[in-house]
């Protein structure tokens, strides 16, 4: 996924102010596709060039707010972009490759990380359950909403894989640490 079209779904559920748009992105968006600030503006000054969106409302001046919304031609992008093929990618998490070093060189203080890690994940579960408590109450789901409900669900299930995960290996390395001590 790329930012533009980030931009251009968060437009399309509702349009926003260049500020709005980045509290989106820090209150929902941000968890699947995460940008700053300044790439969200700059983003912004692309698409509208581009003839994707357009900023209306009374801010023409600098400073000033301005509100974005998609036109015709950014929808027909978004939409052409969204019935695209694309292939899952592999997971690159340093953490898996630190764990497969640990293998070969031993623990060192690996546990710790994972346990860290483990604590992340944990919060941000929390978190997203408590979206889900707040946004999509049971039998409320319609339409998009549904869809956008889905969205989170699989945001719930990778981090409820990750816990499971990681208290495996935390399990494995406390294990692997006590045959080491023994020896």
């Amino acid at each position: 996924m790329s930012l533009p079209h980030a931009i251009l779904t968060a437009l399309l559920e509702k349009p926003s102010s260049g500020l709005e748009l980045t509290r989106r992105f820090d209150r929902s968006i941000g968890f699947f596709w995460s940008a700053t600030h300044q790439q969200i503006y700059r983003e912004l000054g692309r698409l509208e060039r581009a003839g994707l969106v357009r900023a209306s409302g009374p801010g023409a001046g600098r400073g000033q707010r301005k509100e974005y919304e998609v036109l015709p031609d950014g929808r027909a992008e978004l939409a052409r972009w969204a019935a695209l093929p694309q292939d899952p990618k592999p997971v690159r998490d340093p953490l898996l490759l630190r764990l497969r070093a640990a293998a070969v060189l031993g623990l060192g203080g690996l546990e710790g990380e994972l346990a860290r890690h483990r604590e992340l994940h944990r919060a941000q579960l929390a978190e997203y359950l408590e979206i889900e408590r707040r946004d999509f109450p049971p039998g409320a789901a319609a339409g998009e909403n549904r869809l956008q409900h889905l969205v989170l669900r699989g945001g719930i299930q990778l981090e409820s894989f990750w816990l499971a995960w990681l208290d495996e290996a935390l399990g494995e390395v406390g294990a692997e640490a006590g045959g080491e001590g023994g020896e």
